[in-house]
Order: C-alpha cells, then structure tokens, then sequence
C-alpha cells in the first residue's frame, strides 16, 4: 500500500496554494470577521471556477470526478488559509449524496452542488458531543421536526444533510433550506470567521437519505476530511510563531534562542508529523474504501486535534509580548481549532471510537 498524495493531488495543492495565498489568509479572515456577510460572495465565486466544489463529483453529473486525495489537499489548504467560504460544508453534502444518495438525489444536487448554484451543510449537533448519539430531530412521512445548532455555514446554505433517529441509530436526510417550515437564525459560536446557525425544522419538507450505516461512512469520510484541515491550521498557526520568534526580543534576544521557545516549537512540528502520517493512512483508507477505514479516520481525527490545539494554543502563548491578542492575526488560529474541535464531535467520541477498532482488530488477529 502507498500512503503517499498522487501527483494530480500535489499539483492540485500547489495550486490552491498559490491561489488561497493571493486570495484569502489572515486579512480576508478579518474583514469576514468585521463584516455582516455569512460568507465572502466574491471568493466563493471565484473558488468555484477553480472547479473546486466539483471535484468529487462525478463527470455525469457534471464534476471532475476526482478522489480522495484531492479532495483532503483542498480541506488542508482550506484550513490554512482561513478562508471564509463553505467549500468543505459542500464537499460534506456531495459525500453524504455519493455514499448514500439515490439515482435520482444524486441527478438532483450534485449537479447543483458543482457548479456553486447550491450550498450544502452538515446538521448533526444537537448539544451532543458524539455524532453516533441518537439525535432527537425525526423524519416522518416526508416531514422534518427538531433543532440543530451550531451548524456550521447554515447561514450560507441551501441544502442540508441532517441525521435523524431511526430504529437503527443515526441516520441522514436531505433537506432543502428554503421551504416552508425551515427556520435559519445565526448561531454564537468561537470562531467569528466561519459563521454558525440554528436550524429549526417543523414538518419541512425532507427525503431519507441512505441508512444508519450509511451515516458511520460518511462520518469516518468526513473526520478524514477535518483531520486536513486541522493539518492545514495547524501548520499555518505554527509558521507565524515560527516568524514571530525569530523577530521578537526580549533581554536583547531573539525569543526563538531560548530553548523553553525552541522546545515548543519542536513541539508543535512533531505533532503536525504524527498526525500528517495518521492523515495520509486515513486518506488512502477512505479512496481505497478499506475496511480499516474506522480505525484510520478515529486516529487521524485525534492525532490532528491534538496537534491543532497544542499549536493554537502555545502560538497565542508565544504571541504574548502583543499585548492585545485581538489585535493579531494568531486569535484566528485559535478559533478556528475550537471550530474544528467541535465540528464532527468530540476527541473523546473519537478515542473510544479508536480504541474499540483496535480491540475488534487485535481480536480478530488473536
């Protein structure tokens, strides 16, 4: 097996690089952040001209058809950049659809979804903290009841994936946003960048989407997802301290000579490796479809956490002598990583989730 990119996937990087750099980053971040806007219009507009939401849909249905590979560089360039659009929101819906979508869903939204002229969202929080809890919103007889929040760009959305209860466990519906019965209402949350709503449903409209199983695909798909994009933060976070420490002075020197900074420096760099080698086996599990695939995302998604909320956490540390941390672009890193924290359950969720797959693996080697 090669856990290593493709060379389409490292060129597609270099790309969106280069573009994400000229286009987005901190500065963008801030005016998303001072602004009234759920999103920036402008560069959404131009992200999808890239082609970018495309690239896991198919060629029929009007996509690139691309594979994992693709699709996790784009959430890692995403998160290092900062960038105030619903790309890994939408990704997120096309997922659900090609895990679990009907011929006729699929002909529906993903086609819609491609080209930009749909937003999708991902609406599974219900002040859990574990996606495989029973959610209390239900599906019957084509209508949708119950609240969801925080839902993480619904204020731009016009469709969503919701879990709903089922005799089984958790599973999905697709909903769109702008019937009648669907309530949108912005959400609080850390992270003034990537904008939250409240979702509340009261019989709307809404279509089964695939089985609870179908559900536990798309998570484990979708932790493999964040995991690239806490990689992509992480790293970004870890360069501007690394800049910082070789500028700042403090007794007449460079704070980046005290061995306390170095130490955690080294820090952060060891646990962005640990967690890009469990983010390269979660990657090649999920475009392989692997039955290893809920080990590799569980510990991809704890690696990546772990290594984003150390690098947050001391860059903001490292970036004392500011004085004012709102006024200095590292407080973006630090949001962003209570997002993502938050954004497919806890670490905990995920630990046991890791932990019962090497038990059953560990069994079945026995």
């Amino acid at each position: 097996m090669d856990f290593d990119l493709s060379d389409d996937a490292k060129t597609l990087r270099e790309a969106a690089r280069k573009f994400l750099s000229a286009e987005a980053g901190p500065a963008v971040a801030r005016k998303a952040m001072d602004g009234d806007a759920p999103f920036d219009a402008d560069l959404w507009a131009k992200v999808v001209e890239q082609g970018w939401p495309a690239a896991r849909v198919p060629e029929a249905h009007g996509g690139l058809g691309l594979g994992a590979d693709e699709a996790c560089v784009l959430a890692e360039e995403v998160g290092r950049s900062l960038a105030p659009v619903p790309l890994l929101s939408t990704m997120a819906v096309i997922e659900a659809l090609l895990v679990a979508g009907s011929e006729a869903q699929q002909a529906a939204w993903l086609p819609k979804l491609a080209s930009g002229e749909a937003v999708g969202c991902l609406a599974w929080a219900e002040g859990a903290k574990s996606p495989a809890q029973m959610p209390g919103t239900r599906l019957e007889a084509g209508a949708l009841t119950g609240v969801k929040a925080p839902v993480a760009d619904g204020l731009a959305a016009t469709v969503a994936v919701v879990t709903v209860a089922t005799p089984d466990g958790p599973a999905m519906a697709l909903a769109p946003l702008q019937g009648p019965g669907v309530t949108v209402a912005p959400a609080e949350t850390l992270d003034l960048v990537r904008r939250a709503a409240r979702l509340e449903f009261a019989g709307a409209g809404a279509e089964p989407l695939g089985t609870a199983g179908d559900w536990v695909t798309v998570s484990e798909r979708l932790a493999v997802l964040h995991a690239w994009e806490a990689l992509g933060t992480a790293a970004a976070a870890m360069e501007m301290t690394l800049a910082y420490a070789k500028e700042r002075s403090a007794f007449g020197l460079r704070i980046g000579r005290y061995q306390a900074v170095k130490h955690k420096l080294a820090d952060m760099y060891i646990k962005g490796e640990l967690a890009r080698a469990h983010a390269m086996h979660g990657c090649w599990a999920w475009g392989a479809e692997a039955p290893e695939l809920g080990q590799a995302a569980s510990a991809a998604r704890v690696a990546s956490l772990d290594a984003l909320r150390f690098t947050a956490e001391e860059a903001v540390q490292l970036h004392g002598g500011i004085g004012f941390t709102w006024e200095h672009d590292c407080q973006f890193f630090y949001r962003r990583a209570r997002q993502i924290a938050g954004a497919l359950g806890s670490r905990a969720h995920w630990a046991d989730r890791l932990v019962r797959a090497l038990e059953l693996r560990n069994r079945a080697a026995a």
